[in-house]
Protein backbone atom coordinates (compact mmCIF):
# COMPACT_ATOMS: atom_id res chain seq x y z
CA UNK A 1 0.00 0.00 0.00
CA UNK A 2 1.26 3.47 -0.90
CA UNK A 3 0.77 5.71 2.15
CA UNK A 4 1.05 9.50 2.00
CA UNK A 5 1.91 11.81 4.89
CA UNK A 6 1.40 15.48 3.92
CA UNK A 7 2.56 18.58 5.75
CA UNK A 8 -0.33 20.03 7.78
CA UNK A 9 -1.38 23.42 6.41
CA UNK A 10 -3.98 24.51 9.02
CA UNK A 11 -2.92 27.67 10.85
CA UNK A 12 -0.92 26.84 13.98
CA UNK A 13 -0.93 23.09 13.34
CA UNK A 14 2.47 21.58 14.09
CA UNK A 15 1.59 17.91 14.51
CA UNK A 16 2.22 15.12 12.01
CA UNK A 17 0.22 11.90 11.59
CA UNK A 18 3.23 9.60 11.17
CA UNK A 19 6.50 9.83 13.09
CA UNK A 20 9.75 8.08 12.16
CA UNK A 21 8.87 5.49 14.85
CA UNK A 22 5.54 4.54 13.23
CA UNK A 23 6.93 4.98 9.71
CA UNK A 24 9.47 2.26 10.47
CA UNK A 25 6.69 -0.08 11.63
CA UNK A 26 4.55 0.59 8.55
CA UNK A 27 7.59 0.02 6.33
CA UNK A 28 8.30 -3.31 8.07
CA UNK A 29 4.73 -4.37 7.20
CA UNK A 30 5.52 -4.00 3.50
CA UNK A 31 4.00 -0.58 2.89
CA UNK A 32 5.62 2.28 0.95
CA UNK A 33 5.64 5.74 2.51
CA UNK A 34 5.65 9.11 0.77
CA UNK A 35 6.34 11.83 3.35
CA UNK A 36 6.07 15.45 2.25
CA UNK A 37 9.25 17.40 2.85
CA UNK A 38 8.99 19.27 6.16
CA UNK A 39 5.92 17.33 7.36
CA UNK A 40 7.50 16.47 10.70
CA UNK A 41 9.92 19.35 11.08
CA UNK A 42 7.89 21.25 13.73
CA UNK A 43 7.43 18.00 15.65
CA UNK A 44 11.19 17.43 15.91
CA UNK A 45 11.15 14.90 13.05
CA UNK A 46 13.33 16.13 10.16
CA UNK A 47 13.21 14.65 6.67
CA UNK A 48 16.44 12.76 7.35
CA UNK A 49 14.78 10.82 10.20
CA UNK A 50 12.06 9.57 7.82
CA UNK A 51 14.55 8.78 5.07
CA UNK A 52 16.60 6.76 7.57
CA UNK A 53 13.67 4.34 8.08
CA UNK A 54 12.96 3.95 4.38
CA UNK A 55 10.36 6.62 3.63
CA UNK A 56 10.58 8.68 0.44
CA UNK A 57 10.63 12.46 0.81
CA UNK A 58 8.28 13.99 -1.76
CA UNK A 59 6.27 17.13 -2.56
CA UNK A 60 2.63 17.81 -1.61
CA UNK A 61 0.99 16.41 -4.80
CA UNK A 62 2.85 13.11 -4.38
CA UNK A 63 1.97 12.76 -0.68
CA UNK A 64 -1.70 13.67 -1.20
CA UNK A 65 -1.99 11.55 -4.33
CA UNK A 66 -1.46 8.26 -2.47
CA UNK A 67 -4.04 5.49 -2.04
CA UNK A 68 -4.02 6.05 1.74
CA UNK A 69 -3.43 9.51 3.21
CA UNK A 70 -2.80 10.01 6.92
CA UNK A 71 -3.42 13.50 8.39
CA UNK A 72 -3.88 15.29 11.68
CA UNK A 73 -6.48 17.80 10.48
CA UNK A 74 -9.14 17.80 7.71
CA UNK A 75 -7.76 18.61 4.24
CA UNK A 76 -8.19 22.10 2.83
CA UNK A 77 -9.95 22.68 -0.50
CA UNK A 78 -6.55 22.87 -2.18
CA UNK A 79 -5.44 19.59 -0.61
CA UNK A 80 -8.68 17.88 -1.59
CA UNK A 81 -8.02 18.85 -5.18
CA UNK A 82 -4.78 16.85 -5.08
CA UNK A 83 -6.40 13.68 -3.69
CA UNK A 84 -7.64 10.87 -5.90
CA UNK A 85 -11.28 9.70 -5.94
CA UNK A 86 -11.42 6.31 -4.23
CA UNK A 87 -8.48 7.08 -1.94
CA UNK A 88 -8.73 6.58 1.82
CA UNK A 89 -8.20 9.35 4.37
CA UNK A 90 -7.56 8.81 8.10
CA UNK A 91 -7.31 11.67 10.58
CA UNK A 92 -9.04 13.91 13.09
CA UNK A 93 -11.71 15.02 10.62
CA UNK A 94 -14.30 16.62 12.95
CA UNK A 95 -17.27 14.25 12.57
CA UNK A 96 -19.64 17.05 13.64
CA UNK A 97 -18.68 19.26 10.69
CA UNK A 98 -21.39 18.26 8.21
CA UNK A 99 -20.14 20.61 5.51
CA UNK A 100 -16.64 19.21 5.84
CA UNK A 101 -17.94 15.65 5.49
CA UNK A 102 -19.93 16.67 2.42
CA UNK A 103 -16.72 17.91 0.80
CA UNK A 104 -14.97 14.62 1.58
CA UNK A 105 -17.90 12.68 0.10
CA UNK A 106 -17.96 14.86 -3.01
CA UNK A 107 -14.25 14.16 -3.50
CA UNK A 108 -15.04 10.44 -3.57
CA UNK A 109 -12.96 9.63 -0.50
CA UNK A 110 -13.37 6.82 2.00
CA UNK A 111 -12.68 8.69 5.22
CA UNK A 112 -12.26 7.74 8.87
CA UNK A 113 -12.53 10.29 11.72
CA UNK A 114 -10.64 8.89 14.69
CA UNK A 115 -12.47 11.14 17.19
CA UNK A 116 -15.58 9.04 16.57
CA UNK A 117 -14.08 5.84 18.00
CA UNK A 118 -16.24 4.41 20.81
CA UNK A 119 -14.98 4.88 24.37
CA UNK A 120 -14.42 1.17 24.97
CA UNK A 121 -11.51 -0.80 26.39
CA UNK A 122 -10.68 -2.24 22.98
CA UNK A 123 -10.52 1.24 21.43
CA UNK A 124 -8.32 2.82 24.13
CA UNK A 125 -5.10 2.50 22.14
CA UNK A 126 -6.61 4.54 19.28
CA UNK A 127 -8.46 7.11 21.43
CA UNK A 128 -7.16 10.36 19.96
CA UNK A 129 -9.41 12.49 22.17
CA UNK A 130 -7.77 11.10 25.30
CA UNK A 131 -4.20 11.17 24.00
CA UNK A 132 -4.49 14.80 22.92
CA UNK A 133 -6.50 15.91 25.98
CA UNK A 134 -3.71 14.54 28.16
CA UNK A 135 -1.26 16.82 26.35
CA UNK A 136 -3.65 19.78 26.61
CA UNK A 137 -4.12 19.39 30.37
CA UNK A 138 -0.37 19.40 30.90
CA UNK A 139 0.31 22.37 28.64
CA UNK A 140 -2.52 24.42 30.16
CA UNK A 141 -0.80 24.37 33.55
CA UNK A 142 2.60 25.18 32.04
CA UNK A 143 1.07 28.19 30.25
CA UNK A 144 -0.67 29.27 33.46
CA UNK A 145 2.60 29.06 35.40
CA UNK A 146 4.29 31.17 32.75
CA UNK A 147 1.55 33.84 32.71
CA UNK A 148 1.12 33.94 36.50
CA UNK A 149 3.61 36.45 37.87
CA UNK A 150 4.24 34.57 41.12
CA UNK A 151 5.60 31.19 42.14
CA UNK A 152 3.43 28.09 42.09
CA UNK A 153 5.05 26.36 45.11
CA UNK A 154 5.33 27.72 48.63
CA UNK A 155 8.84 29.03 49.23
CA UNK A 156 10.50 29.95 52.52
CA UNK A 157 13.28 32.42 51.84
CA UNK A 158 15.47 34.83 53.79
CA UNK A 159 13.26 37.59 52.40
CA UNK A 160 10.10 35.96 53.73
CA UNK A 161 7.60 33.23 52.85
CA UNK A 162 5.87 33.03 49.49
CA UNK A 163 2.45 31.35 49.59
CA UNK A 164 1.63 28.51 47.22
CA UNK A 165 -0.63 29.35 44.28
CA UNK A 166 -4.29 28.29 44.57
CA UNK A 167 -5.42 26.47 41.43
CA UNK A 168 -9.01 25.55 40.59
CA UNK A 169 -9.63 22.91 37.91
CA UNK A 170 -13.10 22.87 36.33
CA UNK A 171 -13.92 19.55 34.70
CA UNK A 172 -12.20 16.32 35.69
CA UNK A 173 -11.92 14.34 32.49
CA UNK A 174 -8.56 13.30 31.00
CA UNK A 175 -7.38 16.91 30.58
CA UNK A 176 -8.53 17.91 34.06
CA UNK A 177 -6.82 14.98 35.75
CA UNK A 178 -3.57 15.71 33.92
CA UNK A 179 -3.88 19.39 34.90
CA UNK A 180 -4.27 18.38 38.55
CA UNK A 181 -1.22 16.11 38.39
CA UNK A 182 0.92 18.76 36.68
CA UNK A 183 -0.11 21.58 39.05
CA UNK A 184 0.59 19.28 41.99
CA UNK A 185 4.11 18.60 40.70
CA UNK A 186 4.65 22.36 40.59
CA UNK A 187 3.63 22.68 44.24
CA UNK A 188 0.24 24.39 43.93
CA UNK A 189 -2.74 23.95 46.26
CA UNK A 190 -5.48 22.50 44.07
CA UNK A 191 -9.26 22.24 44.16
CA UNK A 192 -11.31 20.58 41.44
CA UNK A 193 -14.95 20.50 40.43
CA UNK A 194 -17.04 18.29 38.18
CA UNK A 195 -20.75 17.65 37.66
CA UNK A 196 -20.02 13.99 38.35
CA UNK A 197 -19.55 13.48 42.10
CA UNK A 198 -18.25 10.00 41.28
CA UNK A 199 -14.85 11.43 40.28
CA UNK A 200 -14.09 12.60 43.83
CA UNK A 201 -11.82 9.61 44.50
CA UNK A 202 -9.73 10.25 41.39
CA UNK A 203 -9.30 13.90 42.33
CA UNK A 204 -8.21 13.11 45.87
CA UNK A 205 -5.84 10.36 44.72
CA UNK A 206 -3.88 13.02 42.81
CA UNK A 207 -3.58 15.24 45.88
CA UNK A 208 -6.31 17.77 45.13
CA UNK A 209 -9.42 18.66 47.11
CA UNK A 210 -12.78 17.96 45.49
CA UNK A 211 -15.28 20.80 45.70
CA UNK A 212 -17.93 18.72 47.41
CA UNK A 213 -21.60 19.62 47.32
CA UNK A 214 -23.69 17.55 49.81
CA UNK A 215 -26.85 15.81 48.63
CA UNK A 216 -30.08 17.17 50.06
CA UNK A 217 -32.60 14.79 48.50
CA UNK A 218 -32.89 11.10 47.68
CA UNK A 219 -33.07 12.05 44.00
CA UNK A 220 -29.71 13.80 44.17
CA UNK A 221 -28.05 10.88 45.93
CA UNK A 222 -29.49 8.36 43.45
CA UNK A 223 -28.27 10.42 40.48
CA UNK A 224 -24.78 10.65 41.97
CA UNK A 225 -24.56 6.88 42.38
CA UNK A 226 -25.34 6.38 38.68
CA UNK A 227 -26.39 3.23 36.88
CA UNK A 228 -24.14 0.48 35.58
CA UNK A 229 -20.98 2.38 36.41
CA UNK A 230 -22.04 5.54 34.57
CA UNK A 231 -22.92 8.84 36.24
CA UNK A 232 -26.37 10.28 35.56
CA UNK A 233 -27.14 13.97 34.99
CA UNK A 234 -27.46 15.71 38.34
CA UNK A 235 -30.70 17.55 39.25
CA UNK A 236 -30.79 21.33 38.79
CA UNK A 237 -31.12 21.81 42.57
CA UNK A 238 -27.68 20.23 43.06
CA UNK A 239 -26.13 21.98 40.03
CA UNK A 240 -27.28 25.36 41.36
CA UNK A 241 -25.57 24.77 44.71
CA UNK A 242 -22.46 23.51 42.91
CA UNK A 243 -22.24 26.69 40.81
CA UNK A 244 -22.41 28.78 43.99
CA UNK A 245 -19.58 26.76 45.58
CA UNK A 246 -17.43 27.01 42.44
CA UNK A 247 -17.97 30.79 42.32
CA UNK A 248 -16.58 31.08 45.87
CA UNK A 249 -13.47 29.05 44.98
CA UNK A 250 -12.87 30.97 41.72
CA UNK A 251 -12.90 34.26 43.65
CA UNK A 252 -10.11 32.92 45.87
CA UNK A 253 -8.12 31.30 43.04
CA UNK A 254 -4.87 32.47 41.52
CA UNK A 255 -5.27 30.18 38.51
CA UNK A 256 -8.34 28.58 36.92
CA UNK A 257 -8.02 25.81 34.33
CA UNK A 258 -11.35 25.04 32.65
CA UNK A 259 -11.62 21.81 30.67
CA UNK A 260 -15.36 21.14 30.22
CA UNK A 261 -15.87 20.28 26.58
CA UNK A 262 -18.40 18.05 24.83
CA UNK A 263 -17.47 17.38 21.17
CA UNK A 264 -19.94 18.83 18.72
CA UNK A 265 -21.59 21.16 21.24
CA UNK A 266 -20.96 24.71 22.46
CA UNK A 267 -18.85 24.70 25.61
CA UNK A 268 -20.82 25.16 28.84
CA UNK A 269 -20.29 28.55 30.51
CA UNK A 270 -18.75 27.83 33.89
CA UNK A 271 -17.03 31.15 34.60
CA UNK A 272 -19.24 34.24 34.25
CA UNK A 273 -18.03 37.80 33.69
CA UNK A 274 -18.96 38.53 37.32
CA UNK A 275 -16.78 35.63 38.50
CA UNK A 276 -13.84 36.98 36.51
CA UNK A 277 -14.38 40.39 38.08
CA UNK A 278 -14.30 38.78 41.55
CA UNK A 279 -10.81 37.33 40.98
CA UNK A 280 -7.61 38.92 42.24
CA UNK A 281 -5.60 41.13 39.86
CA UNK A 282 -2.84 39.05 38.29
CA UNK A 283 -4.88 35.85 38.27
CA UNK A 284 -4.88 33.62 35.20
CA UNK A 285 -7.58 31.59 33.42
CA UNK A 286 -6.61 29.01 30.79
CA UNK A 287 -9.71 27.96 28.85
CA UNK A 288 -9.26 24.58 27.17
CA UNK A 289 -12.72 24.84 25.62
CA UNK A 290 -11.91 28.03 23.69
CA UNK A 291 -12.31 26.32 20.30
CA UNK A 292 -15.97 25.64 21.14
CA UNK A 293 -16.71 29.11 22.50
CA UNK A 294 -15.02 28.76 25.88
CA UNK A 295 -16.06 27.89 29.43
CA UNK A 296 -15.41 31.50 30.41
CA UNK A 297 -17.80 34.20 29.24
CA UNK A 298 -14.88 36.55 28.49
CA UNK A 299 -12.69 34.10 26.55
CA UNK A 300 -11.65 35.24 23.07
CA UNK A 301 -10.83 32.11 21.01
CA UNK A 302 -7.29 32.18 19.68
CA UNK A 303 -6.24 35.15 21.81
CA UNK A 304 -4.88 35.99 25.24
CA UNK A 305 -6.73 38.95 26.74
CA UNK A 306 -6.66 40.95 29.96
CA UNK A 307 -10.07 41.47 31.58
CA UNK A 308 -10.58 43.08 35.02
CA UNK A 309 -6.87 42.48 35.70
CA UNK A 310 -7.21 38.75 34.91
CA UNK A 311 -5.26 37.14 32.05
CA UNK A 312 -7.55 34.84 30.02
CA UNK A 313 -5.79 32.44 27.63
CA UNK A 314 -8.00 31.28 24.75
CA UNK A 315 -5.52 29.06 22.89
CA UNK A 316 -7.53 26.74 20.60
CA UNK A 317 -4.95 24.01 19.91
CA UNK A 318 -2.87 23.31 23.00
CA UNK A 319 -1.59 19.89 21.83
CA UNK A 320 0.08 21.60 18.85
CA UNK A 321 2.22 23.51 21.38
CA UNK A 322 3.76 20.20 22.47
CA UNK A 323 4.19 18.97 18.92
CA UNK A 324 6.76 16.21 19.40
CA UNK A 325 4.93 14.23 22.09
CA UNK A 326 1.47 15.09 20.72
CA UNK A 327 2.54 13.70 17.35
CA UNK A 328 4.15 10.63 18.91
CA UNK A 329 0.94 9.72 20.76
CA UNK A 330 -1.32 10.57 17.82
CA UNK A 331 0.81 8.58 15.37
CA UNK A 332 0.54 5.51 17.63
CA UNK A 333 -3.25 5.98 17.75
CA UNK A 334 -3.27 6.07 13.93
CA UNK A 335 -1.05 3.00 13.68
CA UNK A 336 -3.33 0.98 15.97
CA UNK A 337 -6.39 1.99 13.95
CA UNK A 338 -4.70 0.93 10.72
CA UNK A 339 -4.37 -2.58 12.11
CA UNK A 340 -8.17 -2.86 11.76
CA UNK A 341 -8.31 -1.81 8.11
CA UNK A 342 -4.90 -2.55 6.64
CA UNK A 343 -3.43 -6.03 6.58
CA UNK A 344 0.29 -6.69 6.15
CA UNK A 345 1.34 -6.24 2.49
CA UNK A 346 -2.28 -5.30 1.67
CA UNK A 347 -2.92 -3.71 -1.71
CA UNK A 348 -6.15 -2.06 -0.55
CA UNK A 349 -7.85 -0.78 2.58
CA UNK A 350 -10.44 -3.14 4.04
CA UNK A 351 -13.64 -1.74 5.65
CA UNK A 352 -15.03 -4.44 7.98
CA UNK A 353 -18.41 -2.99 8.95
CA UNK A 354 -18.90 -5.73 11.55
CA UNK A 355 -16.10 -4.08 13.57
CA UNK A 356 -17.71 -1.52 15.90
CA UNK A 357 -14.66 0.76 15.87
CA UNK A 358 -14.36 0.82 12.08
CA UNK A 359 -18.10 1.35 11.66
CA UNK A 360 -18.11 4.24 14.14
CA UNK A 361 -15.13 6.00 12.53
CA UNK A 362 -16.27 5.63 8.91
CA UNK A 363 -17.53 9.04 7.76
CA UNK A 364 -17.75 8.82 3.97
CA UNK A 365 -17.64 6.09 1.33
CA UNK A 366 -18.73 5.82 -2.29
CA UNK A 367 -19.62 9.49 -2.53
CA UNK A 368 -21.97 9.33 0.46
CA UNK A 369 -21.82 10.40 4.10
CA UNK A 370 -22.11 7.24 6.16
CA UNK A 371 -22.05 8.86 9.61
CA UNK A 372 -25.38 8.63 11.39
CA UNK A 373 -26.81 11.81 12.91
Amino acid sequence: MLIGVPLETAAGETRVAVTPETAKKLKSQGHQLFVQSGAGLKAAAPDAAYAAVGAEIVDAPAALGCELVLKARPPSAEELGLMKPGATLVGMLNPFDREGLERLAAAGLTSFALEAAPRTTRAQSMDVLSSQANIAGYKAVIIAADRYQKFFPMLMTAAGTVKAARVVILGVGVAGLQAIATAKRLGAVIEASDVRPSVKEQVESLGAKFIDVPYETAEEKEAAEGVGGYARPMPESWLSRQRAEVAKRVAQADVVISTALIPGRPAPKLVSAEMVQSMKPGSVIVDLAAANGGNCALTVPGQTVLQHGVTIVGETNLPALVAADASALYARNVLDFLKLVLAKDAAAVNVPMDDDIVAACLMTQGGQITRKG
